[in-house]
């Protein structure tokens, strides 16, 4: 089974695929393999991070299948971020170099800026992306994130970035980002799922003309988040089981149209073959108005990942309600 997923465009004019592949805790063999299984089932939106340590993962797979001639480079769009240890603005090139050589691609189709926080910086390597006091509090840097996104826009320059964006912004840092920036945020990746849709948010970016990256479509256990809850009481609703039979559809299948009908860009990242071929599965129908209205009344606005180990922050992007 292969499947032809569709793209949007964003406000420069590049477009990204409606549906991507998480690869968060993506690593090793068995990482690689599952990259290259979801290229082969169609595919073409794979989102990496420096933080999550796959970025060969990412590369060696992508690669492998450029090589056997299966998918060209240009077909791919291929995210990866800016951790926040690196906000420095002489950080941020070192940084990207660094990813690049992992992803071994000549340019990526988005860069993000992983969360508008900036941390205490110690070096390049895994264990000294986060610093902790002698207290174990997370340390903070001071540097203004519009600072760090100019750096940003310089990569675009080069060449070796098509768009930049941000992830975990609220709807002021945009606005504060945009009355300094030269380029526009392409899109926010931030968590949306049916128990936390972020629909103000969602019209406020779209307003902006900026794309809405929906990360965690299914809730998730966050092996940081001790607090970080699932969403299974979506997946096991028995209305929603009545929706996906109507369909021929999952609950999960179900959930990402939903996500895909309120205008954001899901990202699920699957546990198996099965989940792989399903999530992609979505483009053959369209939720009604009323079928959206149901999903709609699981929003609790509770967060999945509300990152809390970073609350103390001056940046912290959670602590309001979004307008």
């Amino acid at each position: 089974m292969w499947t032809r997923v569709p793209r949007v465009k964003f406000s420069n004019g590049f477009d990204i695929p409606l549906i991507g592949l998480g690869t968060y805790l993506t690593r090793g063999e068995e990482g690689v393999k599952s990259i290259k299984q979801a290229i082969d089932i169609g595919y073409r939106h794979i989102d990496t991070a420096y933080r999550y340590g796959n970025e060969c993962e990412v590369g060696q797979a992508v690669n492998e299948k450029i090589r056997e001639g299966f998918v060209a480079r240009e077909d791919l769009f291929i995210t990866t971020k800016l951790w926040n240890s690196f906000h420095a603005p002489q950080h941020v090139a070192e940084a990207f170099k660094r990813s690049m050589e992992k992803l071994n691609l000549d340019y990526v189709d988005l860069y993000l800026m992983h969360m508008p926080m900036g941390l205490g910086f110690r070096g390049f390597q895994e264990q000294d992306l986060i610093a902790y006091d002698s207290s174990g509090k997370v340390i903070c840097s001071d540097v203004d994130f519009c600072d760090t996104w100019k750096a940003m826009e310089e990569l675009v320059h080069s060449g070796k970035v098509r768009s930049i964006g941000v992830s975990n912004f609220n709807s002021e840092q945009l606005q504060r980002l945009l009355s300094s920036a030269s380029i526009k945020p392409a899109t926010n990746q931030v968590e949306c799922n049916p128990g936390f849709t972020q629909k103000r948010l969602i019209q406020f970016c779209r307003h902006l003309g900026i794309t809405v990256t929906a990360f965690s479509p299914m809730g998730r256990v966050d092996r940081c988040d001790s607090s970080s809850r699932v969403t299974a009481d979506v997946l096991l609703h028995p209305n929603v089981t009545a929706i996906g039979a109507k369909y021929g559809k999952t609950t999960a299948q179900i959930v990402l149209r939903y996500l895909i009908e309120i205008g954001t860009i899901p990202i699920p990242k699957p546990s198996n073959r099965a989940e792989t071929l399903q999530n992609i599965d979505i483009f053959d129908f369209r939720l009604t108005p009323d079928e959206v209205a149901l999903m709609d009344q699981f929003d609790d606005g509770k967060r999945a990942v509300p990152l809390k180990y970073y609350s103390h922050h001056r940046d912290y992007p959670f602590g309001r309600e979004e307008i």
